[in-house]
């Protein structure tokens, strides 16, 4: 179909257009709505089975020693990345989709970027344990540093992108277009968070030994962790992969590494050392950035992140030391 305009923005000939149906006119509520609803709708059968609740007796077939992939990952795609993709083709069109898919292929990025997430973030969830380890640490079996590799893609093309499409592709350039870095971070953040709540009646969550503060310590993660993720995605150009790689590199390190590392740490130990750094990582970045977070936009970009004049100077200079922007 062809692409629809907001009517309060302008086309390429400078004219208004109307919006026909009520995802082009509330794009981002209609996302959310989509990818909470389509997503939990989808997960109940995993929560009422002896995978969680124990409700009824439904076994989810096993993939690689779990029975997540069969029963969560579903809802996941349906979630984020489908309603990404249904609201973006009704919103936007073909152009739409175009730009969206686009962001995908934003890879010619400085290296660092990639070190960043495929080196210093994991260093750092690492690190992380030392202080609640109890003196417990040991080096990580050769079996755990051969997983991490196949353990990165598998959760490239499950958790990174059944999730990233959604979250940073498709929110978070219309939210910051509309509210700016700040006002984005403040619905993503709660919004990403929320999404993952129903999965504590599962045994993704710990169910049922999970104590009743870990979901609120993993949001105040995922929270603040947002934050950092929003301002890598703007210094990066707006570039997909390397945000797949932040998010995965974290659930790798964490999947790979960390039981091997930390032997008696709980899952409920280990998130409060990671909200604690995510949370000081977050407070640094939005004094350091004054709230910024790397946003070099101030208007003139249409929904969705079409790049505008002053975007495309960023993504030439992406990396560049330009302050603290």
């Amino acid at each position: 179909m062809p692409p629809h305009t907001k009517t309060d923005e302008h086309t390429n000939t400078g004219k208004h257009a109307p919006r026909t149906n009520l995802a082009a006119r509330h794009p981002i509520a209609t996302f959310a709505v989509l990818a909470l609803g389509l997503s939990w709708l989808a997960w109940i059968p995993y929560v009422l089975s002896p995978h969680g609740l124990g409700v009824w007796d439904v076994h989810f077939p096993e993939f690689l020693g779990t029975a997540q992939f069969t029963g969560i990952l579903p809802g996941a795609l349906l979630g984020p990345l489908g309603s990404a993709f249904l609201v973006t083709a009704l919103a936007d069109g073909r152009t739409g989709l175009r730009r969206w898919v686009g962001r995908l292929w934003r890879w010619r990025v400085p290296w660092r970027w990639y070190a960043l997430a495929l080196v210093g973030v994991p260093l750092l969830v690492v690190l992380t344990g030392l202080p609640f380890s109890g003196g417990r640490v040991q080096a990580p079996t050769a079996l755990a540093l051969v997983a991490l590799v196949p353990g990165l893609v598998v959760q490239l093309f499950t958790t990174g992108l059944s999730e990233e499409p959604g979250w940073r592709d498709f929110a978070l350039p219309r939210l910051q277009e509309r509210l700016g870095p700040l006002g984005a971070v403040a619905v993503l953040g709660p919004l990403w968070a929320l999404w993952h709540m129903p999965l504590y009646l599962s045994d993704w969550g710990g169910w049922p030994d999970a104590h009743w503060s870990e979901p609120l310590v993993f949001a105040l993660f995922t929270i603040t962790f947002n934050v950092v993720m929003t301002w890598v995605f703007n210094r990066t150009g707006e570039s997909l992969p390397v945000a797949l790689l932040l998010h995965v590199g974290v659930n790798n390190t964490i999947s790979t590494l960390w039981a091997d590392m930390y032997p008696g740490m709980t899952a409920g130990t280990m998130m409060h050392g990671l909200a604690i750094v995510s949370t000081v990582a977050a407070v640094v970045l939005l004094v350091a950035t004054r709230g910024r977070l790397g946003y070099p936009r101030a208007h003139g970009d249409r929904p969705g992140g079409t790049p505008s004049a002053t975007t495309s100077a960023h993504a030439v200079l992406v990396g560049s030391d330009d302050g603290t922007r």
